[in-house]
Order: C-alpha cells, then structure tokens, then sequence
C-alpha cells in the first residue's frame, strides 16, 4: 500500500481538495480524485526523500482551524488600517524572526502561515535556516509581532512536528 500511495496524507488532503475544487459529490469526481491523489504523489515522490514526521496530527488540525480564525481576523484588522488609518501613521516594518524549529516542513508551514496571514509576508530565510524575514504591514512594535509569531505559531509547530 505504501508503494502506491507514499505519502498518505497528500493523497487525502488532494481528494478533499478535489471535491472542494469541483462542488459535486458523484462517483466521476471521486473517482478523478482517487486518480489525482494517486498519481501525484508517485510522480513527486522523489524530491521527497523523507517522510515529514508529524507527532500530533490532531494538534495540526487544531492549528489549522486557528489559522483560519487568524486570518479571518486579519482580514479586518487590515481593512481597518487601509481604509482608516492616515497614511503617516501606519508604521510597517521587517522583522526578523528567529527560529527554534529545525524540521523543514515546520519552517515552510511557519512561512506559509505567516504569508497566508494578511498584514504580514514571509519574504527570505537566512542562508543558515536559523531566521525568517518579515515584513509588517503595522507593527508599532516589532518586538511585539516577533513575540506573538514565536508564541502563537513556532511554538505549536514545534510540538507538532519536533
């Protein structure tokens, strides 16, 4: 079975997607979703080398509903600042996020989560892989937005993945 399907997760996670591209629960979609979720994963299967270990894939899924509040969220708080806030007194900033994760899959999915989240972008990654760079659309206190990314975010991923 794991030679047809070596990565389980993306193989689920492509026939979800799938119905949620194609808005229609019938026998051809589930059956172009099974074809998707199997013939993807083989064909990318090798730039995979290693499998991501993820410790609590409930915790992860608990992630991603916080994510999604966050966004939703965020989606307002930067509507506020554009359409309120005078232009001289919206402070962006890049910020530098030190990391303590060290799986690779972690630090994208940080990445990913802080660029997803509006008023902020992921934008480089030290050459180490120890940093992020990221810029804030407002951030009065850079500090402030460091601290929260690490507390909120880093530290969920690293329970999950490390």
């Amino acid at each position: 079975m794991r030679r047809l399907f070596p990565h389980p997760y993306l193989s689920l996670t492509l026939i979800v997607m799938w119905f949620l591209l194609v808005n229609q629960w019938k026998l051809g979609s589930l059956v172009m979703a099974i074809i998707l979720a199997t013939i993807i994963p083989l064909a990318t299967s090798a730039w995979w080398p290693d499998r991501p270990r993820v410790k609590r894939p409930f915790a992860l899924a608990a992630y991603a509903i916080l994510v999604l509040w966050d966004v939703i969220v965020a989606n307002f708080q930067v509507a506020r600042i554009v359409l309120f806030m005078p232009r001289d007194r919206i402070r962006s900033a890049w910020i530098t996020v030190p990391l303590d994760l060290t799986s690779p899959e972690a630090i994208s999915l940080l990445a990913g989560t802080i660029t997803m989240t509006p008023g902020t972008l992921t934008s480089d990654m030290s050459a180490c892989g120890r940093a992020l760079l990221v810029h804030a659309l407002h951030a009065p206190d850079p500090d402030a937005v460091r601290d929260q990314i690490k507390a909120r975010y880093e530290a969920r991923l690293k329970r999950i993945f490390e």
